[in-house]
């Protein structure tokens, strides 16, 4: 995907069980916080910014990058918090600004709502540990379509990944935050307060690496199929 085209990759993002939170100000300085270390750590066509209470939104020009997204914000958030995501890829239409922000629609945002609609029902049933979900717009068609990952293949690995990521204590998350963003074992262990010994049996128990390895697989993947199709184009032109 390609700056210039209109197709993007919508985020909606809002706290789970946060209105039962008694003090509301602490929920959204520790969500300001998240946000910004997000948006410091993954590439962002539109930044993730809060709308209205607690609902974030964001514009991402690939998949992997919402993806990485929607994971950072998990991570970055205190131990009390939590969040679902919707992602969704279709056509964005920019429709000016107003006093609370830009101003906009289309089939982009609306496959991302559809996303965190799906996404909230799925964890009030059967998948309780599952916290992001995916949808293309099926107004996307062609080449374009063919840009981005299958639903039934990102989906597959949300699955998993939210189930690992959702029963980690919040050690373990602290752990792999810091491991998704380079750290060695020994500033981890300084940060913890904890050997280096007790940060590797605690990466390898909690799932941590799987969590990292399955991140890296999925974005060599789509910079393979991203190649594929630039070639294809040059082929055909």
């Amino acid at each position: 995907m390609t700056p210039a085209s209109n197709v993007r990759v919508a985020v909606i993002v809002d706290l789970v069980g946060s209105r039962r939170h008694p003090d509301r100000a602490w929920v959204h300085a520790r969500l300001l916080e998240a946000l910004q270390q997000v948006n410091e750590a993954v590439d962002f066509d539109q930044p993730l910014e809060p709308t209205l209470g607690d609902e974030c939104q964001a514009r991402y020009l690939s998949v992997d990058s919402a993806v990485r997204a929607t994971l950072a914000l998990r991570l970055a958030l205190p131990d009390e918090l939590d969040c679902r995501a919707g992602i969704g890829v279709g056509a964005v239409e920019d429709l000016g600004r107003t006093p609370y922000g830009p101003l906009q629609d289309g089939p982009a945002w609306w496959a991302a709502r559809d996303a965190i609609v799906e996404a909230k029902s799925r964890e009030s049933a059967r998948d309780r540990t599952l916290r992001t979900w995916y949808q293309v717009s099926e107004r996307l068609t062609g080449p374009e379509r063919d840009e981005h990952p299958p639903a039934a293949i990102v989906n597959a690995f949300l699955l998993t990944r939210d189930q690992i990521v959702t029963r980690m204590a919040g050690r373990s998350r602290r752990l792999l935050r810091h491991l998704l963003s380079g750290a060695s074992q020994v500033d981890m262990a300084l940060a913890e307060g904890i050997s280096s010994s007790a940060v590797s049996q605690n990466l390898r128990r909690s799932g941590a690496f799987a969590v990292l390895s399955s991140h890296d697989q999925f974005a060599a993947w789509f910079d393979r199929s991203v190649a594929d199709q630039a070639r294809q184009q040059e082929d055909r032109g």
